[in-house]
């Protein structure tokens, strides 16, 4: 095969750009449907054609060489503009149909996300949503979901993204229950209160704060922890302590003076704090099920 051919080496560009995407010869295999073995010689092929070394191949992982990384830029901007080719008969249909899969955190999911949901469908009666809600890192890819809102600090390598809100996260308590043990003026005077944290790890009852270039981290304890940010919400509106809230999930409870911030001059840091982004496959024409979900949660959004 003549590298002078080069409509003769598209599917070896889309099989090798899979393979980097996926991770692995075997779970490039798994998405189409072809042998491990099969998924290798294209890649072999390609690597014939261009006398270059694409991939460094471990027992454990693969790696790109630099003329690899080059390829792989090549190839991955080749598969995007098949999937705008083949996107053009959605894209020019007035009418927005089918199913739309969209990942996102549980409680991002549940209190910002699900509220706009009725009013979608109502606009768009026939296109269907599936929430897959989960904290969990989903492979927009392998798992055929067509966006993803991820809390993170940029779109991850492979994905398109624009940003949504920023999600604070804040420390609240009852008015009853700061009057009965004290207001915290100070991050240190936490460990005298009683706390409501995640608990998922040893690092979630470590607060941290932050003030002007001064940064303060403590080791906070309480008798209630929870993983849920709605569980921790009621356990606060009980008295039961300070909790860490997304700011999303303390708004209510907030605006009708069950709850107050404490700490208002410090910003509370965690692993869980940043910038919420809606990711996709980097594809410019989506399709108009997707375009118009899109619309709507950045339109539902814009009064926040």
């Amino acid at each position: 095969m003549s590298i002078n051919n080069p409509l003769d080496h598209l599917p070896d560009m889309a099989v090798f750009a899979r393979v980097v995407d996926a991770g692995s010869f075997s779970a490039a295999a798994r998405q189409l449907g072809i042998t491990p073995s099969a998924v290798s010689r294209q890649v072999a092929r390609l690597e014939g054609a261009l006398r270059v070394r694409l991939l460094e191949r471990t027992t454990r992982k693969l790696r790109l060489t630099e003329a690899g990384t080059a390829a792989y830029t090549g190839c991955q901007a080749m598969v995007a503009a098949a999937r705008e080719v083949l996107a053009l008969s959605d894209t020019q249909t007035a009418t927005a149909r089918g199913l739309v899969r969209i990942s996102m955190p549980k409680a991002f999911g549940r209190l910002v996300v699900h509220p706009l949901m009725a009013s979608f469908l109502q606009q768009y009666p026939e296109v269907d949503v599936q929430l897959v809600i989960t904290d969990r890192t989903v492979d927009l890819f392998e798992e055929s979901i067509d966006l993803a809102i991820r809390i993170t600090d940029a779109p991850p390598p492979g994905l398109a993204g624009r940003p949504l809100m920023r999600i604070r996260h804040l420390a609240c308590a009852s008015p009853q229950y700061l009057a009965a043990h004290g207001t915290p003026g100070h991050p240190r005077d936490l460990a005298r209160h009683s706390c409501l944290y995640l608990g998922e790890d040893e690092r979630d009852r470590h607060w941290r704060f932050r003030r002007a270039g001064d940064e303060v981290t403590l080791r906070v304890s309480g008798r209630y922890v929870a993983n849920h940010s709605e569980v921790r919400l009621e356990g606060a509106l009980a008295h039961l302590g300070i909790a860490s809230l997304p700011e999303f999930t303390a708004r209510a409870a907030l605006a009708a003076g069950e709850l107050v911030t404490v700490l208002d001059d410090w910003e509370h840091a965690t692993d869980y704090a940043g910038m919420a982004w809606l990711l996709y496959p980097p594809n410019r024409f989506l399709p108009a099920r997707v375009r118009v979900w899109i619309d709507h949660l950045v339109a539902g959004l814009l009064p926040q």
